[in-house]
Parts: structure tokens; C-alpha cells; sequence
């Protein structure tokens, strides 16, 4: 029979490439997630029967156990941006991957993959960031032959980072920014399932894999690429941090004030502390090299999916082609 792998978070941005390349692999893939009706559209992913989503919430210890039994081994790719209810960063991020580490070493799952973020760090200036760091620290105690992927900024068609800009390019000649100079290193979305790939099929050691593409540039040269990709002239504006930070605690706020029933989608004062950071594959770091994968590029991908942001969409290169027609 083939194996099982659990992947939590199976319908998110990455987990969904994770769930489509274990497929093809030729695993059966359980989809864990919150939602499962809203998940059915992995289920092409594989053969009749092969992907399947299934009900888990992993601040339940039973949902968590329930999801895990049988399993072969498991993938955790659950994260937040922001707190939103009980959606807490320790909650989510630290106290939710410890327990899925924890249940998995009772279950006898033989690996374990752990996707995190660079920037992961006791010390580190974000809540975020700090309870990344925490979860790291718990899935390698329970399971010290896990593998820790990083990922820098995640770009691919699903990207809540060049679509969200590319869309704010429509409102008006303005681009504002936080951390116009703060350096990134955007990787693309399956060169990190690839990665996860590998750690559940291949030679890999255990240990902690910082991943970053091919390119280090700054916010400010990443949205003027972008604004290149979109045919596109807007001035990218740079936000101070102290500004940034009173917006984003005025967010904060009101979020507070109505129970959640508004959420700050805009910017929070959290991130605010981690976009003062650069977000880049560190010297002495194990990554894609000592993977055998070789990153794609930006340039490469960017036009397939932020093609839709352009003036005239579609038509953009037709109608620039037009223009050198002789009338």
C-alpha cells in the first residue's frame, strides 16, 4: 500500500503544492484543514480516492491525534500573518506545531517536515517571528530528526504579496511601502514544496534549511520589477517606521474595539517590527544547494500570473505591438 502523509494547512498557498507533488509521487495525501468543504479542490491533485481533506483544528489535541493516525509522516505548513480571534501566534505557530510534533512522535510518524520562515528567532523583534522560532524549537525536541524549511517572501499565482501590490497599483499614481530598503529574497512557491518533496523521499539530514531564490533585492527594487512585469508608472513611496507603526497600532485597535468583527487587513504594528529586518537566506545557512534544487527565478513567473494587473490585461503586448503599426 502506499504511504500516508498528513499535510496540515493542505489547501493553503504552499501546502497545496506540497499536497499536488506528494501526490505525484504517488503518496496518499490527507489534507488537514479547518474548512474541508472548502479544500475539495485538491482532490483532482491525485487519482479517485488518493487526496482527501479532512476536519482538523491543530489547537485540539484529538483533532490533531485523529488526522495523524496511520500516518507515514507529516507535513506542517500553518502559519499566520496576523492574530485574528484565537488565531494567536503562540496558539498557531508555536503551541499548534509543538502539538503535532509531540502527537507525532506518540503516532510513530517516521519524518517530519516543519515549514517556518527565515527570520525565526527567540530574540527577534516580532511576535511573529519570535513564535516561529518557538515552534521550531518544539517540532526539533519531539522529533530531532525533523527537517525545518525557512522560506523567505513566497511568491507563485496564489501570492498574497505581488498580487496585493500589483492590485493597490490600480487605486492611484502612489505605491507606499514599509522598509522601502529592507532587503528579501522571494522563493518560488514549488521550489519550497520541492523541498518539502525531497525531505519526505529523499537522502535529506535533519536540521534547519534556509530557502531563497536566486535574487536579493529591496522592497523598493522588488516593486519596481513588479511595476516593469505590469507595464505600470507609480511612484513607490517610502513609509517611515514610526508612521507605519501608529497605523498600524490604529488597526490594531479598532480590531480590538469590535471583537474582530473588522479585521486589520491593512498592516499591523507586528509587521511593522518585522519588515525592519532583512528577510535573506543567512552565510552560513544550509539551503536549496544542499537540497540538489536549483531556485527559479522571479522574471521567469511573475508575467504568468501578474499579466491581469496590466492597463489593458491580456491585450497589453497587442496593443503596444499596434502602435508601431503605419497607418
Amino acid at each position: 500500500m502506499s504511504k500516508l502523509v498528513t499535510i496540515f494547512g493542505g489547501s493553503g498557498f504552499v501546502g497545496r503544492y506540497v499536497a499536488r507533488r506528494m501526490a505525484k509521487a504517488g503518496w496518499r495525501v490527507r489534507v488537514a484543514v479547518r474548512r474541508p468543504n472548502e479544500a475539495i479542490f485538491v482532490k483532482p491533485y491525485g487519482v479517485v480516492g488518493q487526496v482527501e481533506p479532512v476536519l482538523c483544528n491543530i489547537r485540539d489535541d484529538d483533532s490533531v491525534r485523529a488526522v495523524l493516525s496511520g500516518a507515514d509522516a507529516v507535513v506542517n505548513c500553518v502559519g499566520i500573518l496576523a492574530e485574528v480571534g484565537k488565531n494567536q501566534f503562540d496558539a498557531v505557530q508555536a503551541e499548534g506545531a509543538a502539538r503535532i510534533a509531540q502527537m507525532a512522535a506518540a503516532e510513530n510518524v517516521q519524518q517530519l517536515v516543519h515549514v517556518s520562515a527565515i527570520g525565526a528567532h527567540a530574540d527577534a523583534k516580532s511576535d511573529y517571528a519570535r513564535s516561529k522560532a518557538t515552534g521550531e524549537a518544539a517540532v526539533q525536541t519531539h522529533m530531532p530528526d525533523a527537517v525545518v524549511l525557512r522560506p523567505s517572501i513566497v511568491f507563485g499565482p496564489e501570492d498574497q504579496f505581488f498580487n496585493r501590490f500589483a492590485s493597490m497599483t490600480r487605486l492611484g499614481p502612489v505605491l507606499p511601502v514599509v522598509g522601502a530598503q529592507t532587503l528579501f529574497q522571494p522563493v518560488y512557491v514549488d521550489d519550497v514544496a520541492r523541498a518539502a518533496e525531497q525531505a519526505l523521499t529523499g537522502d535529506v539530514a535533519p536540521g534547519i534549511y534556509e530557502l531563497g531564490g536566486p535574487d536579493v533585492a529591496s522592497f523598493r527594487d522588488l516593486m519596481g520589477g513588479m511595476l516593469s512585469v505590469i507595464h505600470r508608472r507609480r511612484l513607490v513611496m517610502n513609509v517611515p517606521f514610526f508612521a507605519a507603526a501608529m497605523m498600524g497600532s490604529g488597526f490594531d485597535l479598532l480590531q480590538k474595539m469590535t471583537l474582530g468583527l473588522v479585521t486589520n487587513s491593512m498592516i499591523t504594528r507586528d509587521q511593522v517590527r518585522g519588515l525592519s529586518v532583512d528577510n535573506i537566506v543567512g552565510p552560513d545557512a544550509k539551503g536549496f544547494a544542499d537540497l540538489g534544487i536549483s531556485p527559479i527565478s522571479m522574471e521567469s513567473v511573475l508575467p504568468d500570473y501578474l499579466w491581469r494587473f496590466r492597463p489593458s490585461g491580456q491585450y497589453d503586448a497587442i496593443k503596444d505591438s499596434a502602435k508601431n503599426l503605419r497607418t
